[in-house]
């Protein structure tokens, strides 16, 4: 079980901006960030067991973090039910995200979040650079269906952006 926990924790420090930047995609402010990055984290560690390696880890890391934002976000409620972890997970530290190193990407956070939620997900899977193969495979659609919507999204963001 050691080696496992010490495995996860490595792969989620190695990975953890990718963390970051989804959490930065569906909150609007620090306390709220702080708050998804510690569920997603409790959620990839209660699904590590079951990581099969069938995919990359940060494919299957994407799929669990983007639902997580889009069950949590989803709700009225902004409550989030916590469980107890074992007391190694403690051992990820949380990096503070650098907000003003986005400053010149305020006006586009500002368009995404007027996006919804499959929307939003595509345009992280997207500026992260991913081929529509695996845009498709972390969201659970085909690849020319994720393709129309990327197009769709990217008319949408330049209306929200310069009406």
């Amino acid at each position: 079980m050691e080696q496992l926990e010490q495995l996860f924790i490595s792969q989620v420090k190695e990975h953890q901006n990718l963390l970051h930047k989804v959490c930065r995609i569906y909150t609007s402010n620090e306390d709220d960030h702080k708050d998804l990055f510690q569920e997603i984290t409790i959620q990839l560690w209660k699904a590590y067991p079951s990581f099969r390696g069938d995919s990359k880890f940060t494919t299957w890391a994407y799929r669990v973090a983007l639902n997580t934002a889009i069950t949590l976000y989803r709700k009225k409620s902004r409550s989030i039910n916590t469980i107890e972890i074992d007391n190694n997970i403690h051992k990820i530290d949380f990096t503070e995200y650098n907000y003003e190193e986005e400053e010149q990407l305020k006006l586009m956070y500002k368009a995404i979040h007027q996006l919804g939620d499959i929307e939003k997900a595509l345009v992280f899977m997207y500026l992260e650079d991913k081929d529509y193969k695996e845009i498709a495979d972390t969201l659970g659609i085909g690849e020319v269906n994720a393709r129309v919507k990327m197009n769709r999204v990217k008319t949408k963001l330049k209306q929200l952006i310069n009406p």
